[in-house]
């Protein structure tokens, strides 16, 4: 069963290609390695997802077995293609875009394995997921496959530019599970306010700028040496602020706050009215 798309050699015809992953596909590669059998030192699986142009979008992942030793590795392509069988069927639209494995190094029998999945999509992504967090976090990079030399003599991997690609409600249902870290095993975890998230959002912002603004001065003044990359970043988001006078920006976060204000008031007012009609009720 070979998924043909669009052509993925996009780095080979000057084209930057781009990998937005979806935290769903961090949180299957995190399940497939804790559920390793006992011995494994590494996992592997497909990705699926959508190209667009000269960006690749990984939605989801489905796990692989397959057998790794110091002399040969074997995959079991049957399971294989009886996943990829079941996917298409729930999405057609999704077609296989790579490959991923656990660990932060590309080793001998990932070339091997990289091989098979050029047979069913042209330059599949490879992503490296750092689940023993050696480093301290998990460590996501993905790379892409080209030969080496005037023949095909070798494979040279390049790192490709990789983000997570997530929205709103996944973004707070990762905030409540971080949250859930720092209590007790019985302690329920609700969802903050709205009053109570536009202030961890401003102090947020706060210490960004203040953490800029440090980066900066010390800069200017010689104390470190500057980074061309962090200086293009910041220039873009400065650019990125629209130039608003600042009474009236205070006077528009006013009006928005007091909204939000009255939102809340009604919300609680609402819910208490329901509260006490129901105790009403029992009385009655």
């Amino acid at each position: 069963c070979v998924c043909k798309g669009p052509a993925m050699a996009l780095h080979l015809s000057g084209i930057a290609p781009r990998v937005k992953v979806q935290p769903l596909v961090h949180f299957s590669i995190l399940d497939h390695y804790l559920r390793r059998s006992e011995g494994q030192e590494r996992v592997i699986g497909t990705l699926m997802g959508t190209v667009v142009g000269s960006l690749i979008e990984i939605t989801t992942c489905f796990p692989v077995p397959h057998n790794e030793t110091e002399d040969q590795v074997a995959v079991d392509m049957e399971y294989h293609k009886n996943m990829l069988d079941l996917f298409q069927r729930v999405n057609p639209k999704e077609e296989i875009v790579g490959w991923y494995a656990t660990g932060n190094q590309i080793t001998e029998h990932s070339t091997l394995i990289h091989d098979f999945y050029s047979r069913e999509t042209k330059q599949p992504v490879h992503l490296l997921v750092d689940a023993t967090l050696q480093k301290g976090s998990m460590s996501v990079c993905a790379v892409m496959s080209s030969p080496m030399g005037a023949s095909t003599v070798g494979t040279l991997f390049t790192p490709v530019q990789c983000e997570v690609l997530y929205h709103e409600p996944e973004r707070i249902a990762t905030e409540v599970m971080t949250r859930g870290l720092n209590g007790t095993a019985n302690e329920p975890v609700t969802l903050i306010s709205d009053l109570d998230h536009v202030k961890e959002a401003t102090e947020s912002l706060q210490r960004m700028l203040t953490l800029c603004t440090e980066y900066v001065n010390k800069v200017v003044s010689g104390e470190i040496p500057g980074d061309e990359k962090i200086g293009r970043f910041l220039l873009d988001t400065v650019s990125a602020v629209p130039k608003v006078d600042a009474a009236q920006f205070e006077k528009t976060f006013n009006n928005v706050l007091q909204d939000l204000l009255m939102v809340v008031y009604l919300a609680n007012l609402t819910r208490y009215q329901v509260t006490l009609q129901e105790r009403l009720n029992d009385i009655l």
